[in-house]
C-alpha cells in the first residue's frame, strides 16, 4: 500500500479525534463563559469566574485526551504500522484499530507507562543536546541550545509514535523490550530517518501559516461584531489590576488589542487540533515506513541495547527490566 492510501484508510481515527478535541474545546470555552457569566452577575469579579471556568475546562479536556483521545491515537499508529509491513489494512480498520490496541495494552495505565517510557528516553537526550549549546556558547548557546530544544521536541513527537508503532509491529515481543528495540534504532539509522525533518518542519509551518492564519481572521471577524464584550473583560482586568496593585500588561487593558490575541490563540489552538488530525497523520505514515523499514532486517539485538544506557536514566531502568524478566 502507498502512504497516500495508508492515509486514507486510516482517516477514520482523524475524524473521530477531530470531533473528540471539538467537544473538548467547545466544553472548555462553555466553562470559560459559564464561569465569567456567574461570577460576573453574582460577585462582580466576571474575570475570577473566567479564570476558574479555563482551570475546570482544562481539566475536562484532560479526562477526554486521557481516556478516549489515547486509544484513537494508538490505534491509528497501529493500522498504518499494519499497512506498511503487511500491505493491507482489513475492512473495518477502526474495529481493528481499537482490537489491536487492546491486546497490546490491556489498559490506559499500561498505553502510557510504554509511551512515557519512550518520551523520557528521547527527551533526556535532547536535553544533553542543549547544555552542550549552552556549555560552548554561553548566553549565545543557550539560546541556539533553546532553539534545538525546542525542535527536539517536535522531532520527539515523532520519534514516539514510530517506536510506538514499532512496539505494534513487534507483536511478538514484549512491549518492554519492543520499546527499547525502537529506540536504539533511531540512533543506528538516524541518517535515514532525518531525511523526513525538513518535510516535517516544512509542513508544520505551512499549515499554520494556512490553518492557522485562516481561523485568526474568521475568529477575529467575529470578535469584531461583539466589542463590548471586550471593553467588558479589559475593563475587569483592569479594576482587578488596581485593587491588587499590579500593572498588567499593555495588550490585556486595550480591548482592541485584546482582541487581536484573543483570535490569535483560538487560531493557533485549532491549527494545532487540525493539523495534529489531518496533517501530521500524513507527514507520519513517510517517517514511519522509513523507521520500519529502516529496522525489519536489522531488529537491535540484546548487545546493542548498551549503546543508549549511558545516554538515558530512563532507558537504562528500562533494559534492566527486560533482562530481569
Amino acid at each position: 500500500m502507498t502512504n497516500k492510501e495508508i492515509y486514507r484508510k486510516t482517516l477514520v481515527f482523524s475524524v473521530r479525534r477531530l470531533l473528540i478535541d471539538f467537544i473538548g474545546v467547545a466544553l472548555m470555552a462553555g466553562m470559560c463563559v459559564l464561569g465569567f457569566i456567574v461570577l460576573d452577575k453574582t460577585m462582580d469579579q466576571g474575570i475570577i469566574g473566567l479564570f476558574i471556568g479555563l482551570i475546570v475546562g482544562i481539566i475536562i479536556m484532560a479526562v477526554i485526551a486521557h481516556f478516549i483521545s489515547y486509544s484513537l491515537k494508538a490505534g491509528q499508529i497501529a493500522m498504518m504500522t499494519r499497512g506498511i509491513t503487511d500491505g493491507v489494512l482489513p475492512e473495518n480498520v477502526y474495529a481493528e484499530g481499537k482490537a489491536v490496541v487492546k491486546k497490546r495494552f490491556a489498559t490506559v495505565a499500561a498505553y502510557y507507562a510504554i509511551t512515557n517510557v519512550i518520551k523520557g528516553i528521547f527527551n533526556q537526550i535532547g536535553k544533553g543536546i542543549t547544555a552542550v549549546g549552552e556549555m560552548v556558547g554561553g548566553d549565545a548557546g543557550s539560546t541556539v541550545g533553546s532553539a534545538i530544544s525546542s525542535a527536539i521536541q517536535v522531532v520527539v513527537a515523532y520519534l514516539c509514535d514510530c517506536c510506538l508503532g514499532w512496539v505494534f509491529y513487534r507483536e511478538g515481543t514484549s512491549a518492554a523490550k519492543a520499546t527499547c528495540e525502537g529506540a536504539v534504532l533511531f540512533f543506528k539509522h538516524g541518517k535515514t530517518l532525518a531525511k523526513n525533518m525538513g518535510r516535517v518542519f516544512g509542513m508544520g509551518i505551512l499549515s499554520l501559516l494556512i490553518i492557522g492564519g485562516a481561523f485568526t481572521g474568521v475568529f477575529y471577524l467575529i470578535f469584531m461584531l461583539i466589542p463590548d464584550a471586550f471593553t467588558a473583560l479589559s475593563n475587569e482586568i483592569v479594576q482587578i489590576s488596581a485593587e491588587t496593585e499590579s500593572t498588567p500588561p499593555e495588550f490585556l487593558t486595550n480591548p482592541t488589542t485584546l482582541m487581536i490575541i484573543s483570535a490569535v490563540v483560538l487560531g493557533v489552538i485549532l491549527w494545532n487540533i487540525i493539523h495534529s488530525a489531518f496533517i501530521r497523520p500524513f507527514v507520519l505514515t513517510g517517517v514511519l515506513r522509513n523507521y520500519i523499514e529502516s529496522g525489519k532486517n536489522d531488529i537491535p539485538s540484546e548487545s546493542s541495547f548498551s549503546m543508549l544506557d549511558k545516554k538515558s536514566a530512563k532507558f537504562a531502568k528500562l533494559h534492566r527490566e527486560v533482562k530481569n524478566a
